[in-house]
């Protein structure tokens, strides 16, 4: 987390290729309470880095789930899926991967920057996850 907040979020470290290339471009969840599709463990720990996004000119893109990725479009600086939407009430893979943004940043002669310079880092947050209120009490329970 310290690095990303130092040099930036980097491409090729995303697993989801949905709306890019992870290797041009970089994907950011739209959602800060929404980080992955699996649900959270309790006790489970992590960072959380938090970015001002300056979106540029967004194009919707449908998801594409085959090997050959869509590639960014010129012009454009971020893709998002066209069924984006504010309900992400139903924690799902399929949902997760709806929440996303991909971002990317043409450089000189048709190459893309390794880092997009419209993702700021702003905040960093470290956490760790409590579930419900049955897990709040197992815990105490532990505890005692």
């Amino acid at each position: 987390a310290k690095v990303v907040c130092q040099e930036g979020l980097g491409v090729g470290h995303s697993a989801i290729t949905t709306l890019g290339d992870p290797t041009k471009g970089v994907y950011l969840c739209r959602y800060s309470d929404f980080l992955h599709p699996a649900p959270w463990l309790h006790k489970e720990s992590g960072c959380l880095v938090i970015f001002k996004v300056i979106q540029g000119r967004v194009k919707s893109v449908a998801e594409n789930y085959t090997d050959d990725f869509t590639s960014p479009s010129p012009g454009y600086d971020c893709h998002v899926s066209p069924n984006l939407r504010n309900d992400v009430s139903c924690a799902t893979a399929s949902r997760f991967e709806l929440t996303q943004y991909y971002v990317y940043e043409f450089g000189q002669s048709d190459g893309f920057l390794r880092c997009p310079r419209q993702l700021c880092p702003y905040a960093l947050v470290e956490f760790q996850y409590c579930g419900g209120a049955r897990a709040m009490r197992e815990s105490v329970d532990e505890e005692m």
